[in-house]
């Protein structure tokens, strides 16, 4: 792809991910990430907390739009979860999946206007880590590919590193999310290191021609600087705000954390 063609794919394809309202598109969007309630509701197998009913809750709150992660082991969010999602929500919905044979027929049935690839263990609680995509490039290209002729916009995750950047360029990515991780686990300098590292990051990704998001980790202590970051468009959040939803609410949590993004 050259780089004219790619810088109009970019443009088209932030046109139809985000609604235009004024000045909003200027701002730092908020996705917000869904996976816990359906955790709730799969701690008794039972039919609530319906995740779907917090994506609308979410979006009247002002979230610009969804986040969910179809595991292989299903441990939260279901295939039906993902059904309805994208016949009912108004903002985008962005599904996480890792590149396997099944989930890649999923997404080409579904069709959600953006797919995130993500790395994926059954042992881990969460996310560990950014994708290698000097170890995966040919798979994650052939995947790639395939997401492309369906129409769906691709994003990776990827650690905060030039070489996984360039990697995700070279796989011909629409977009990375970077991994917040690290940063949000770590305190003082070390933190400061990180935060450093995710701004680099970002603006080699953007000089590349990629869009930029970021998550994980992200809470209502640490997300204030990393909104900062001119070149980062969208913040990818769940667990901290459906563990503030628990207690306040979905509107009072999604609406907190939207504040302290656009103050800064």
């Amino acid at each position: 792809m050259t780089g004219f063609a790619r810088d109009i794919r970019r443009f088209c394809v932030m046109e139809a991910l985000f609604v235009d309202d004024g000045f909003n598109r200027f701002m730092t969007r908020l996705g917000v990430n869904v996976d816990h309630v359906a955790t709730l509701r799969e701690a008794r197998r039972g039919a609530e907390p319906d995740p779907v009913a917090a994506a609308i809750l979410a979006e009247l709150a002002g979230a610009d739009g969804i986040v969910v992660h179809l595991r292989e082991d299903r441990r939260h969010i279901q295939d039906r979860d993902v059904r309805i999602l994208r016949e009912t929500i108004r903002t985008a919905l962005d599904l996480e999946m890792a590149a396997t044979e099944e989930m890649v027929r999923i997404a080409l049935d579904i069709k959600p206007p953006l797919v995130t690839l993500v790395p994926e263990s059954r042992q881990e609680l969460t996310t560990e880590g950014g994708l290698n995509l000097i170890a995966s490039r040919e798979k994650l290209e052939k995947v790639i590919h395939h997401l492309h002729e369906a129409g769906i916009t691709v994003s990776l995750f990827i650690d905060p590193d030039p070489i996984q950047i360039k990697g995700a360029h070279k796989v011909s990515a629409d977009r990375v999310e970077i991994h917040t991780g690290p940063y949000a686990n770590s305190r003082g300098n070390a933190q400061k290191t990180e935060l450093h590292q995710i701004m680099e990051a970002a603006k080699l990704a953007s000089k590349l021609g990629m869009g930029v998001s970021a998550g994980h980790g992200l809470d209502y202590v640490n997300v204030a600087a990393v909104a900062r970051i001119p070149e980062i468009e969208e913040l990818n959040i769940g667990h901290s705000i459906i563990s503030r939803a628990v207690l306040v609410g979905m509107e009072a949590a999604v609406s907190k954390i939207k504040s302290l993004m656009q103050r800064s």
